[in-house]
């Protein structure tokens, strides 16, 4: 059974921390917590696989000790077994030895990996190396790892699928493809995020029985966001409302052959409750714009000047969607940064920022930046594959350099109130979402609920989950065939 830990998130390191307090200070030896684990994934399989013949992989480590654990289980119940080594089980150590010493002693059929074996029915449990990985994987692994994934059976991971980094979501080679990862003591920050998202399956979370009060010990390194608790923050109105009550947006953006992104954006703060929304564009889209929401106040903006009189009117700003890098486009930015109010960084904003280095000095973390991985290698000067090799030390990068709040987007996107505050992973969201516009929707989410006073600190993980709920509400009708303009009626629904 999960704990009220399920929300927690830890880095590998942490986890093994927590490990050793439970060993220290909850009275039990680590191979008690081995065959807690052992019996635990056991009784999944018996759950969920029932009269199937299961075949144990096992590495060198405690991982390994689990899947012994596994097939002794298994043979003591007269389940079919087959048990394949990468580490002769003479060289075992600890408890992973002693967990060899049962199976053997039950009469598991074990062998050496090579490759010319064939794996081709039944379930195979993945207890190769867990958390245990470093580095690129050594040639035994990745061949046992390519034969398991090509053998097309269910694959239940002990504790990561073999492969992935489980501070990161990062795979440098190969990973084992599970359906379903059982993780052990506290979930690891790595299974929500990047890669973690295409390799883990379903996530289920065993806690071993680790007494509550040995995680007072650890902070989690981050935490998934939880929709039900952060709706609290976006209150009820009062009966005597006027739209004065719920701010003024102003989106700021839109250059020749852009204009749905602005559009995108302002319509999605409306939706969001905005009492007021103006869009500063290119007055080629004013018609567009008001045909399609004529709720949006359209003005065709061609000078700093211009634009000035708007963000007097104001008291939230987006700046970026389908802003462009033109002349104008700069004109614009480096008008709205002198603004004191908050502003929402998107897009082309960020691009020209991180060309330019236009960004004065900070002001009091009012600054939102809403990077895709891309945009946030430019911001940091790095390629993209850095970012994504590391999400968790990259949003912390940005904030700490532009005094931001970030939200790094992607398959788990991360939110950041500060280079200190702890990261949120949103878990929801779906591929669907992959297609453009729909960062614009969720840049007008955060433009709306800040108009409306949500709480600065709780806007931006709110206007996130908001989003990805509404996303995978929307996605019912078809993944493949989703438009951004789609989830404009279940964002109505979620904050209703």
């Amino acid at each position: 059974m999960a704990s009220q830990q399920e929300n927690n998130l830890y880095t590998c390191d942490q986890v093994r921390t927590l490990d050793q307090l439970a060993i220290e200070q909850g009275n039990v030896s680590g191979l008690e917590l081995m065959q807690r684990a052992g019996q635990a994934i056991f009784d999944h399989i018996i759950k969920h696989y029932p009269n199937t013949a299961i075949t144990v992989f096992c590495g060198p480590g405690n991982n390994g000790g689990d899947g012994y654990i596994v097939a002794t289980l298994a043979k003591q119940q007269h389940i079919p077994i087959n048990l394949i080594y990468i580490k002769s089980p003479e060289q075992l150590s600890g408890d992973a030895k002693l967990a060899y010493t049962f199976a053997d002693k039950a009469g598991v059929s074990m062998r050496r990996f090579t490759q010319d074996l064939e794996v081709n029915h039944g379930v195979v449990v993945d207890a190769l190396l867990g958390i245990g990985i470093k580095g690129s994987l050594k040639k035994p692994y990745a061949q046992a790892i390519e034969l398991i994934n090509k053998s097309a059976l269910p694959v239940i991971a002990v504790d990561l699928p073999s492969g992935l980094n489980g501070d990161t979501g990062a795979v440098e080679s190969c990973c084992i493809n599970a359906q379903t990862t059982i993780s052990f003591i506290g979930l690891k920050q790595g299974l929500f995020t990047n890669h973690g998202r295409n390799y883990c399956g379903n996530i289920v979370l065993q806690d071993l029985q680790v007494k509550s009060s040995i995680f007072n010990s650890i902070k989690p390194s981050s935490t998934k966001l939880q929709l039900s608790a952060l709706l609290k923050h976006l209150k009820p109105r009062k009966p005597n409302s006027h739209k004065n009550n719920y701010g003024h947006v102003l989106v700021i953006g839109g250059d020749y052959g852009y204009a749905g992104a602005t559009l995108l954006a302002a319509e999605a703060a409306l939706r969001t409750g905005a009492g007021l929304v103006t869009a500063a564009t290119r007055k080629e889209h004013i018609g567009a714009i008001v045909s399609r929401c004529p709720e949006i106040m359209a003005h065709g903006i061609e000078s700093a000047e211009m634009l000035r009189i708007l963000l007097n009117k104001a008291n939230v700003i987006i700046i970026g969607p389908g802003l462009g890098q033109s002349e104008w486009a700069r004109e614009l930015l480096n008008e709205t940064l002198k603004a004191k109010m908050p502003t929402v960084i998107d897009a082309d904003a960020l691009n020209l920022i991180s060309c330019d280095n236009t960004l004065p000095n900070p002001r009091d973390n009012q600054y939102i930046f809403t990077p895709h991985p891309k945009e946030a290698a430019r911001l940091l000067n790095k390629n993209t594959d850095a970012i994504q090799n590391n999400r968790f030390a990259a949003i912390k990068e940005i904030a700490k350099k532009y005094q931001a709040q970030v939200l790094l987007k992607g398959s788990g996107s991360l939110v950041c109130e500060s280079e200190n505050s702890t990261v949120g992973i949103c878990v929801a969201g779906n591929p669907g979402m992959a297609t453009g516009g729909m960062g614009d929707i969720l840049t007008g989410v955060i433009g709306g609920l800040l108009a409306q006073g949500v709480d600065k600190a709780k806007c931006l993980a709110l206007a996130t989950c908001l989003h990805a709920e509404a996303g995978d509400m929307a996605a019912k009708d078809g993944q493949k065939s989703l438009l951004p303009s789609d989830l404009i009626k279940p964002l109505r629904k979620l904050i209703s």
